[in-house]
């Protein structure tokens, strides 16, 4: 699919720096080469060149590489300048580019084109933005395994078993007077325990890379005075958060950004959850409960030494606060004042930890459980940079087949069945783009960054 249009970019951060590079792809890319350079290059080899304004008079010099299409990044002629880095000398050379006939680049259209033109698929493209983020080595090789094909190839294998489902169904549809072997209640569930079991490999690995690439968000909850800000500072390894004996401390939302033994955490500290006594403190009581419905884990703090005497059922009675649905671990601090030892009670409901945030006693039990709960597993060989779209994706497919399996086994009806595996199929297409709407590549490519 060709654009009329030949767009420009800088690839390289802005500033000052020792290379500056600009990418350029579309059909006048030749003509812009010859006149830029003097003439066109000799293809993916490169070049010394000056690079020349419009009087023949040198802008810099540096060297140039040339892709002819259809053997180029984006399918398209690609012209690629390096040059020396310094934000004036590059941003001249761009507008030359501009006077030549480009356009400015949009975020991500160098990969929207990349994809249109068959060179990678949505995974893969959104892989190559997720390489450039990745904030561990475990995110980066995520991103490469997916960017090289193996999450496609892994779709398109799923994919591939429900259309033989499909097909034998459809048969059957076709031929209700033949007997077919496969509609045998055996054969079905055979292929069906077939399907699920690939849904599971692949949902554990995207579920893995999707944890690499978007981190868990903990959110640290509870009354005033309860050590929030204390195990803030002690999960973060710093004094990021002001630590005071009176009540009310924390007024706004604090954030920190950590790592877990490659597991990114997202850290939110909020305030107290009380009656607010004025004006600020309950703007900060209302930016903490909209936290808490994002959160995918609260860790709600009580003060185990101000519970002796009271009810136990008292902190589980404070949890009634909490938005329904989000995941709860209740942290029982403060021990060292109380004696007791640290310890992790996860079959309760929900479950508890007891530590102390001031001397540290408890905390590996509280990352082991935050790894634990996000099904977070270190040195992952398997996983798959993926997103919260895809996963939503996956799970609508299996539970399209879900349904087929369950209609066929209540009904045999084989129309039924067939339409739901059409319908599994159209949820994993939307992954690698073979069912995508305008809508999403928009969203999904205006969160690139331009010159990719």
């Amino acid at each position: 699919m060709a654009s009329p249009d030949t767009i420009a970019a800088i690839a390289t951060a802005h500033g000052r720096g020792a290379v500056g590079v600009i990418r350029v792809s579309g059909p006048q890319v030749p003509r812009i080469a010859a006149e830029i350079l003097g003439a066109l290059p000799e293809p993916r080899r490169a070049h010394l060149a000056h690079f020349l304004d419009a009087n023949g008079s040198s802008l810099d010099q540096g060297l140039a590489l040339y892709f002819p299409a259809p053997a180029s990044y984006t399918g398209e002629p690609i012209l690629e300048l390096q040059g020396h880095g310094g934000a004036l000398i590059v941003d001249v050379l761009l507008q030359r580019l501009l006077d030549l006939g480009c356009r400015m680049a949009r975020p991500g259209e160098f990969s929207e084109r990349a994809f249109l033109n068959g060179k990678m698929d949505i995974a893969q493209a959104e892989a190559v933005a997720d390489l450039i983020d990745a904030g561990t080595a475990a995110a980066a090789r995520a991103a490469v395994r997916t960017m090289q094909g193996e999450f496609s190839a892994r779709i398109h294998e799923l994919e591939k078993r429900i259309t033989e489902l499909r097909k034998l169904i459809e048969a059957a549809i076709d031929f209700p007077d033949e007997e077919l072997d496969f509609v045998s209640g055996n054969a079905v569930r055979a292929h069906l325990a077939a399907v699920f079991a690939a849904f599971d490999s692949i949902t554990a690995a995207a579920r893995q890379g999707a944890l690499l690439r978007e981190g868990l968000n903990v959110v640290i909850a509870g009354r005033p005075n309860a050590g929030k800000s204390s195990l803030l500072n002690k999960l973060v390894g710093d004094e990021v958060a002001i630590v005071a004996d009176s009540p009310g401390t924390t007024r706004d939302v604090l954030r920190q950004h950590v790592h877990l033994d490659g597991l990114p955490l997202n850290l939110i500290d909020t305030a107290g959850l009380r009656v607010a006594r004025d004006v600020v403190e309950a703007e900060g009581v209302r930016r903490a409960k909209t936290e808490l419905e994002r959160a995918d884990r609260v860790l709600y703090l009580v003060d185990a030494a101000a519970l002796e005497g009271r009810d136990a059922a008292g902190p589980v009675t404070d949890l009634t606060q909490l938005p329904p649905g989000v995941p709860v671990t209740l942290v029982l601090n403060k021990i060292d004042l109380t004696g007791a030892p640290a310890y992790l009670d996860e079959a309760s409901i929900p479950p508890r930890i007891f530590l102390s945030a001031k001397t540290g006693a408890g905390l590996p039990l509280l990352r082991a459980h935050l790894k634990e709960s996000a099904g977070y597993r270190e040195n992952e060989s398997g996983a798959l940079s993926a997103r919260r779209r895809h996963l939503d994706a996956l799970r609508r497919a299996r539970a399209a087949v879900e349904a087929a399996a369950e209609s066929l086994a209540a009904t045999r009806a084989f129309e039924l069945f067939a339409e739901d595996l059409r319908l599994a199929q159209l949820a994993l297409g939307e992954i690698t783009g073979e069912f995508t709407s305008d809508d999403l590549l928009g969203e999904i490519f205006s969160s690139f960054c331009i010159g990719k």
